[in-house]
């Protein structure tokens, strides 16, 4: 198995159980609007289910192996049938979106979500230490494209499925169908045998992380935990802040520029951004403090949401939409890596805590946008302007977070004695 094959089979699962499980609802809620199935805070609350379910898989993942001891199995997790069942889960759970039962969308929603957090901590984990025993965990950056190739993809058949008229449930056909295919694509590539030997699990690992300074332990444990608070807390900002954009995209741009020709072009643009931005991260200089990198790529992002208020024009959205989607899977790679810099003697859990905070921002979004559409009086351009400023300025505040830790705690460059 080659190690292209294999990052390029990552790429594919993380563009069905982000691009698709998770993100196709974005382009389809135009849709789903214009045939009346949905109101746009009916449609805010199906968003916020399939977050909540991204939330709940990010915790059943992060405290599996405790489960599986309590239930007595002995067994570790398979990881890679792990993926295979949730791609599948995935093209079922979006086929069945695509049923006239309006009761149902919110469970499978919530599935949808269980799902995606599965297969993304899964595939991910399991493509690196396969990346990393044949030597090649440069790829990562490959694999990590595979949100933005989702996006990209299922926004611009999204936008062709509203030019030609289509139903929201032939849009989630298409889109259950292309998932089936992607899964096929990569069924051979997870297998159990070609997982990689014990040894090179921690080699993967590591390829993951910034490079540790040689700082005693002592240090870790003294200062850990006020650096993991603050890093939990500003990484969790990160999922409260993109999210509002992220999920009403199409619908904010319709909303400020109505008639526009590239209306359903800015939402493809986001996932280009993703895709450059994940290729670019691996070329980025190891010793460089991931903080200042979180601080800046957190700047990026509010001033992406920001042009899209001051400035609500075809460009304005054109460029705000590439300036968010540019941090967007480099921001859960630096967490990363700090969480392993901070604890590395302890990082799973610590990943798994930030990775709930930033769940648990995200699920927080819809509710807010919701929450001014009913305080507003039901104007939806003065509602997401409320809420995009407010996401932003919550960016700014994680930025400043992220500075003054870097201040407060620096890290040692690798290689310097203690």
């Amino acid at each position: 198995m080659t190690p292209l094959r294999i990052a390029l089979a990552g790429l594919a699962a993380l563009a069905v159980a982000m691009g698709i499980g998770r993100f196709a609802f974005t382009p389809i809620m135009p849709m789903m609007l214009h045939d009346g199935v949905v109101d746009l805070q009916h449609a805010s609350w199906l968003a916020s289910t399939n977050y909540l379910g991204y939330l709940v898989g990010a915790l059943l993942c992060t405290f599996d192996p405790w489960l599986r001891r309590a239930l007595g199995l002995r067994k570790p997790a398979d990881g890679p049938a792990i993926v295979r069942r949730g791609l599948v889960a995935t093209a079922l759970l979006t086929l069945a979106m695509a049923l006239p039962w309006p009761w149902t969308w919110p469970t499978l929603r919530f599935a949808a979500g269980v799902v995606s957090a599965y297969v993304l901590l899964q595939s991910s984990g399991w493509c690196l230490a396969q990346l990393a025993a044949r030597g090649k965990p440069s790829l990562a950056g490959v694999m990590f494209a595979g949100p933005g190739v989702g996006i990209v993809g299922s926004g611009l058949l999204g936008g062709a499925m509203v030019a030609w008229q289509w139903r929201a449930s032939a849009a989630w056909i298409v889109f259950g169908l292309l998932a089936a295919l992607l899964t096929a694509a990569v069924w051979q590539v997870f297998r159990r045998e070609q997982e990689a030997p014990l040894q090179h699990a921690a080699a993967a690992t590591a390829a993951m992380a910034a490079p540790s300074p040689s700082a005693p332990a002592a240090r870790h444990e003294a200062h850990g935990k006020a650096e993991v608070g603050v890093l939990a807390m500003a990484y969790g900002i990160s999922g409260f802040g993109y999210i509002v954009t992220a999920t009403f995209l199409p619908v904010i741009a319709r909303a400020a520029i109505p008639g526009s020709p590239l209306i359903d072009l800015f939402w493809p643009i986001f996932g280009g951004g993703v895709v450059c931005g994940a290729l670019l991260s691996a070329r980025l200089n190891a010793a460089i403090d991931r903080r200042r990198l979180l601080a800046g790529a957190y700047v990026l992002q509010a001033a992406g949401i920001g042009l899209g208020v001051a400035w609500p024009t075809q460009a304005g959205f054109a460029i705000g939409s590439l300036l968010l989607g540019f941090p967007f899977t480099t921001l859960t790679l630096f967490a990363l890596q700090e969480a392993r810099r901070i604890r590395p003697h302890n990082a799973t859990p610590t990943m798994g805590l930030i990775t709930t905070l930033w769940a648990l921002g995200q699920s927080l979004g819809p509710p807010m946008v919701s929450g001014l559409l009913r305080l507003s009086g039901g104007d939806v351009h003065a509602a997401f302007q409320r809420a995009l400023l407010v996401a932003a300025t919550a960016l700014l505040v994680g930025a400043a977070m992220f500075v003054a830790s870097a201040r407060t705690w620096p890290a040692r460059p690798p290689g310097r004695a203690a």
